[in-house]
């Protein structure tokens, strides 16, 4: 069952729960390659929760996807003109694209409240991201989306893996390198989704990520550059393969996909363990460096007023700072009324829109 939401955005926030009972819901962030069955998967996963009774809710963060096969509750194409953004500034389908949800990442703090005003309603939060990877993980609105979402809910980020094309060494090498970036990158706790499993089983994965010499043996008597770089990164892999999930998944017949949300639940309890305490930590931090730079700055601002005995001090920029400044902005308001006019009233749309839930 998927929520409906059509509420305003609620201020309350998330308070430490044991690990055994973590606080609902648990946001699931999707990321995949273009061509691993990432949307699919989403499908999949939405059907599986609308067929269990289970509570969901849906974010699109993809601005240029034209159709979904599945509903979202907020959906960033209702907030961010995708095509008004390339045509405002300037810019080609992945500037777009990464402009777009930079857009969004700006009020995101909206986007946490509905889901946080509906919280005690629901049992996962399915986040959908961009085709083009590299736009939401290694940006700073990818950052945004994932810190707000993990300050809040327990936040797992699940990687999905063309199974059938990582049958290959090299390919599999190169899905398990993005996998630990991702994982040093977000400091989430990160599930590995092998899809397409009703193509090619991942037994081999598992194997390969459990017995290194068993991967050097499948790459044996390939002397490329790229295979013996894979032998080598095998051993450096190897710490990272102990505290990795993984499930294997078919977003086509749905096989799998009981035991990944069972992984799921068990990434959100390492997240309460783990995680969580560490995040406090980093917070407190956080406030103890701000709370020492007011009072560096309050000590200087008295040392300031000491100096100058009381008396009163004016600050004037200089006449010509302030001219020139004036005739910038004269400027800029040409440059706004030459753009509007060459793309007309009908096409210079509105670029962002009023976040709001769907039905």
């Amino acid at each position: 069952m998927i929520a409906d939401d059509s509420e305003m955005p609620s201020s309350s926030g998330p308070t430490p729960r044991k690990a055994t009972q973590h606080k609902k819901p648990v946001v699931i962030i999707v990321i995949g390659m273009a061509g691993s069955g990432k949307t699919t998967m989403m499908q999949r996963l939405v059907a599986h929760l609308q067929s269990s009774k289970k509570r969901g809710y849906v974010l699109n963060l993809d601005p240029a996807v034209t159709s979904l096969p599945f509903t979202a509750n907020i959906d960033i194409r209702d907030t961010v003109n995708y095509k008004n953004v390339m045509k405002e500034y300037h810019l080609g389908p992945n500037g777009g694209i990464l402009t777009s949800l930079n857009l969004f990442a700006t009020k995101f703090d909206e986007v946490v409240g509905l889901v946080e005003k509906r919280a005690a309603n629901l049992d996962y939060v399915l986040v959908d991201t961009p085709g083009q990877i590299e736009i939401f993980t290694w940006s700073a609105s990818g950052a945004i989306v994932t810190e707000a979402f993990a300050s809040t809910f327990p936040t797992v980020v699940t990687y999905v893996v063309d199974t059938p094309r990582s049958v290959n060494p090299v390919t599999f090498m190169s899905n398990m390198l993005y996998a630990c970036g991702i994982l040093y990158k977000t400091q989430l706790p990160l599930l590995l989704a092998f899809n397409k499993v009703d193509v090619a089983k991942h037994q081999f994965a598992l194997e390969w990520m459990e017995d290194f010499e068993a991967f050097q043996a499948a790459v044996e008597g390939d002397e490329s550059y790229s295979s013996s770089l894979s032998r080598s990164l095998c051993l450096v892999l190897d710490e990272f393969y102990k505290n990795l999930h993984s499930a294997g998944v078919s977003a086509i017949t749905g096989e799998g996909v009981a035991d990944f949300f069972t992984k799921v639940d068990s990434c959100a309890d390492e997240y309460m363990e783990t995680y969580w305490p560490e995040l406090e930590k980093r917070k407190k931090d956080r406030a103890d460096l701000d709370a020492r730079r007011q009072e560096a700055n309050l000590a200087r601002l008295q040392k300031d007023l000491a100096e100058s005995k009381g008396q009163n001090v004016v600050l004037s920029a200089p006449r010509r700072m302030e001219e020139e400044e004036e005739e910038e902005e004269e400027e800029e308001e040409e440059e706004v009324e030459d753009d509007e006019d060459a793309y007309g009233e009908e096409d210079h749309n509105e670029v962002f829109h009023e976040i709001g839930g769907r039905l």
